[in-house]
């Protein structure tokens, strides 16, 4: 795939949530769903993402099951999609969306503070 406009991506991003177990959608709370193009430099940092890799996307806050009495007043945790990674890694329109839906799947599932095998087994039984 080429190229996809922001607001095509954005548009995507809203189907492959409208598509996951919308018991987790609904409960997400305090997490704003943002999209970039490219991890910025401090990002790739954090994650130690050098140039022969790709990061897809990124949960940046503090996971459901680490929030204590105190968690209050905080800003809200964040969910980024990197547009150009997943673009490199979809050869259609098809795969372009169900990588963007796999990439935000995991991301929610660190807001849930949810294992890799937890993820697949919840994602496949919507």
């Amino acid at each position: 795939m080429n190229t996809v406009s922001d607001e095509q991506f954005d548009a995507l991003i809203t189907c492959a949530m409208d598509e996951l177990p919308q018991d987790y959608i609904r409960r997400l709370d305090n997490v704003a769903i943002v999209q970039a193009d490219e991890p910025t430099h401090e990002q790739k940092i954090k994650m130690e993402i050098d140039d022969n890799h790709l990061l897809l996307g990124l949960y940046e806050g503090i996971p459901l099951t680490a929030r204590g009495a105190g968690y209050t007043f905080v800003l809200p945790d964040k969910i980024t999609l990197f547009k150009n990674p997943l673009l490199a890694i979809s050869h259609s329109e098809k795969e372009f969306f169900e990588n963007t839906k796999r990439t935000l799947w995991h991301e929610i599932a660190h807001f849930y503070g949810l294992s890799h095998a937890d993820m697949d087994a919840r994602q496949h039984k919507k």
